[in-house]
């Protein structure tokens, strides 16, 4: 993609009442536009690395066997009154609408309900199981305080994975297949060696629901990690009994601040008993169908990727979700600088190497402030200078070193 050619507009400020540092730099590189308290629209970066984020994760969810679909958003009252989740004193993040006919309607906060009630339909023996269904759907939460940007929003994108099983040892094979799985996807985005399974409160469902936290100094939560055995546990559930439970020491835990980026739970049959989803198994017998349910946040792990990683100069991508590896920085009008860049742009297309090449007639520093603030994992710039050195000045990112390369180097080493 050439610069002159996107839709996009960089800017020096965020809005002033935006206070969280991802909505900032992601409003300032020109990925997403704050519509209100809460809720972003995806510009076409932004939408990229958003789409980068939802396909790794789609690929580890088929990967265990998920198969994805998608359900409404608009709910039917009735339905979540049968499993007594419909009244807002109940479930405080309720957005409901109401009919020009007359009755209310719900739009979706998360889906065992309707996922449940669908499966009635196609569930009924023993032979029909397992089943693992996913979607990757906006929910709509009516969150008291948006305050952190794209890590807690109003309107949001979320992986809800729902697993139906004909017993818990069934249920507990699997439960362990997807914490691989999350752990995979965590690997993939680079933040794998700081994400810790933790435990956590299982309310109604179980003793014990599992999140994922990844360490970081923007963390809303509070942690306590032991190290030698890689996992955690919540401030919210760290008790003498808990600690006996893990065979853990209280003097082995480290306290850390954490980003939740993912949740698993054990449902059991919380949802399928109340929505008669029942089956026979091979005795004869009607049984009720063992279900869990397990999220992931596309939008909310942008935000994180966007503020961990982010410097004073701007944001960095990992290379699994940036929107383009290179940031091709051409400098003057020159025949001969703009007859190198045109060439070293198509030569690096021609590799499937993603470039995002800045050919307008702007000032050298504007254009190398664009390219910090983007963040994307490396920045070649093309100009008389590095022409007389037979090469192109070469930026990694992350480290922020340079060094002139030639152009056979340069091209091997990308692609």
């Amino acid at each position: 993609m050439r610069r002159s050619q996107l839709f996009i507009k960089t800017r020096h400020n965020a809005p002033s009442d935006e206070t969280a540092l991802n909505a900032q730099l992601l409003i300032r590189a020109g990925y997403v536009h704050k519509e209100m308290a809460g809720v972003y629209s995806y510009l076409p970066l932004g939408k990229t690395v958003l789409d980068n984020i939802v396909q790794i994760v789609r690929e580890e969810m088929n990967a265990i066997g998920g198969q994805e679909l998608l359900l409404s958003t608009l709910q039917d009252k009735a339905l979540w009154e049968t499993s007594e989740r419909w009244d807002s004193e109940v479930v405080d993040a309720w957005f409901k609408t109401v009919l020009q006919g007359g009755g209310e309607l719900g739009l979706a906060w998360t889906h065992e309900e309707p996922m449940t009630r669908m499966m009635s339909h196609f569930i009924s023996s023993y032979k029909d199981l397992p089943v693992y269904t996913y979607q990757f759907q906006s929910k709509l939460r009516n969150e008291l305080r948006a305050k952190s940007g794209l890590m807690r929003s109003r309107e949001f994108l979320m992986k809800d994975l729902y697993s139906f099983s004909r017993d818990q040892a069934e249920h507990d094979a699997f439960y362990e297949k997807i914490t691989e799985a999350y752990m995979k996807v965590y690997s993939r985005l680079g933040i794998g060696d700081i994400t810790y399974k933790t435990f956590a409160s299982g309310g109604a469902f179980s003793k014990f629901s599992h999140e994922f936290q990844t360490l970081s100094h923007v963390g809303e939560d509070t942690i306590y990690l032991h190290k030698a055995k890689k996992l955690a546990i919540n401030q919210e559930v760290l008790t003498d009994e808990v600690l006996v439970d893990l065979g853990i020491a209280r003097e082995e835990l480290i306290e850390e601040k954490a980003v939740e980026v993912g949740n698993i739970f054990t449902l059991g049959s919380r949802f399928s008993e109340p929505l008669n989803l029942y089956f026979t198994d091979q005795d004869g017998n009607n049984k009720p169908v063992i279900m869990g349910c397990y999220g992931i946040g596309p939008s909310r792990l942008m935000g994180l990727l966007a503020e961990h990683f982010a410097d004073e100069r701007g944001l960095v991508w990992p290379e699994a979700v940036t929107p383009f590896v290179v940031y091709l920085a051409r400098l003057g009008q020159e025949e001969s600088v703009v007859k190198a860049a045109d060439t070293l742009y198509q030569q690096l297309t021609e590799q499937n190497i993603s470039v995002l090449y800045d050919d307008r007639d702007e000032r050298a520093g504007s254009m190398l402030n664009d390219a910090d603030l983007l963040g994307t994992p490396r920045r070649i710039v093309v100009s008389a200078k590095t022409l007389e050195q037979n090469g192109f000045e070469v930026k990694n990112r992350r480290s922020n070193e340079t060094n002139i390369v030639n152009k056979e180097e340069l091209i091997k080493s990308l692609a």
